[in-house]
């Protein structure tokens, strides 16, 4: 999943003119959360990482130190 997710990236990168750093951050931030919310993942059944995540939330919640959040940045 890593290898594609970067692939994905390496593609973005490839196929965008930037006209700032702020403008490939903003870039990069918007397709992660695309790819987290809406791109579905052979590997995780054919749904997107923040819906495996609230399944196994939902099957197992004793696993996760804190609620799974749909918010950009890093859970604390």
């Amino acid at each position: 999943m890593i290898e594609r997710f970067n692939g994905r990236i390496a593609d973005v990168l490839a196929t965008n003119r930037f006209r700032s750093g702020e403008h490939l951050a903003d870039t990069l931030q918007r397709y992660v959360s695309i790819y987290n919310s809406y791109i579905p993942q052979r590997a995780l059944g054919h749904v997107s990482p923040q819906e495996a995540l609230q399944q196994w939330f939902q099957k197992q919640p004793d696993l996760f130190v804190s609620r799974v959040n749909n918010l950009p940045g890093l859970d604390t």
